[in-house]
């Protein structure tokens, strides 16, 4: 039974979100708050599984309490808020101090909001109901040796077309990917092969993200948009709500950005990205899955090794959430399982 804090100065949000997931059979609410102050005294009582957190409440805000919380005891948070309406620095906050999922809620007419929103409130909460988090931050942990480097980047990675022979790399991550790409994304240099990533994340939230990251990282970091060429020393977000693919320009390589349904439950889709980078790229590619929920990707990039493309997962020791490296380990889709702090050098040597 996954047990369940709801954090929010609004009592009308506090029942609301408590029936929906109360109605849930493997899911009880064990306490409410007005404030992270009332929370922490409860929590002292009996500690969640998980805590949906609002951001904007009296005596303390969620933030701060967000960031004392993964300080001090480490715990699986959703955040809900109004304020995740426009994929502010806010919400892009939230995210950075260790929320695994930011849901918007509306300023007016909230009660019917939450409710038509209730499937997505249910999937986030069991999705950090499955997450493995840890006092210590990805940035702190000791830079593991990488053994399974040489032995699996050591054949000539000769391009499946001949007019090129650029190299590209795919990445695929969903629940704790925020957090795992910016350790990933600031230990890289500036001659690094391009990248492209699928995070998933809301349509709002993806300019912004990439927007912060671009800060903090050697490389230049951006949103996607339609016909951006695969430089050395960029990485490109597909933006949230339309699903990126790999296309070949003569020698080049470019993204594409378009609309479309979704796929294995999400649009963008991992499994769009590495599907793509199978067909166009090949040998010249390599694929990345890390931490998340579901299997999106998993298929993809069993196609990516099927068509002779460098594939890892991040291991289960690293991940937030196991479930999309699993999935394509039991496909038989990798080459190897590795450490978050493996992937700067795979990326680094596979660009040579």
């Amino acid at each position: 039974m996954l047990k369940v804090l709801i954090i929010d100065d609004s009592a009308v949000v506090r029942q609301v979100v408590s029936e929906i997931l109360n109605k849930a059979p493997d899911i009880k609410v064990i306490g409410t708050a007005n404030d992270p102050i009332f929370a922490k005294a409860a929590m002292q009582q009996e500690w969640p599984d998980v805590i949906v957190l609002d951001i904007e409440m009296p005596r303390m805000d969620g933030l701060t309490f967000l960031g004392e919380l993964m300080q001090q005891r480490p715990t699986p948070v959703v955040v809900l808020s109004s304020l995740a309406q426009t994929g502010s620095f806010t919400a892009i906050e939230a995210l950075r101090l260790g929320a695994l999922h930011v849901l918007a809620k509306a300023k007016l007419g909230i009660k019917q909001s939450i409710l038509d929103d209730a499937s997505n409130l249910l999937a986030a909460v069991y999705s950090a109901g499955q997450a493995k988090l840890r006092q210590q931050s990805s940035a702190e942990m000791p830079p593991a040796a990488p053994p399974t480097v040489s032995r699996v980047i050591t054949a000539d990675a000769s391009a499946a077309m001949p007019q090129t022979s650029d190299k590209i790399v795919l990445i695929g991550t969903s629940a704790g990917g925020t957090q795992a790409l910016e350790y990933v994304l600031t230990h890289l240099g500036r001659t690094c092969p391009p990248i492209a990533i699928v995070q998933h994340m809301p349509e709002t939230f993806t300019n912004a993200f990439a927007k912060r990251l671009n800060e903090l990282c050697k490389i230049e970091v951006r949103e996607a948009q339609a016909n951006d060429r695969m430089l050395p020393g960029t990485a490109l977000i597909a933006p949230g709500g339309r699903h990126m693919t790999i296309k070949r320009s003569g020698a080049n390589y470019l993204v594409d950005v378009v609309a479309g349904a979704r796929v294995s439950r999400h649009c963008p889709s991992v499994d769009v990205l590495f599907r793509s980078g199978a067909q166009i790229a090949g040998r010249n590619a390599a694929g990345i899955i890390m931490t998340g929920m579901g299997d999106d990707g998993a298929k993809g990039l069993k196609e990516m090794y099927d068509s002779g493309a460098r594939c890892f997962a991040q291991d289960e020791a690293t991940c937030v959430v196991f479930g999309m490296p699993k999935e394509a380990i039991k496909l038989g889709a990798v080459d190897a399982v590795v450490s978050l702090q493996q992937i700067p050098g795979i990326i680094e040597v596979f660009g040579r």
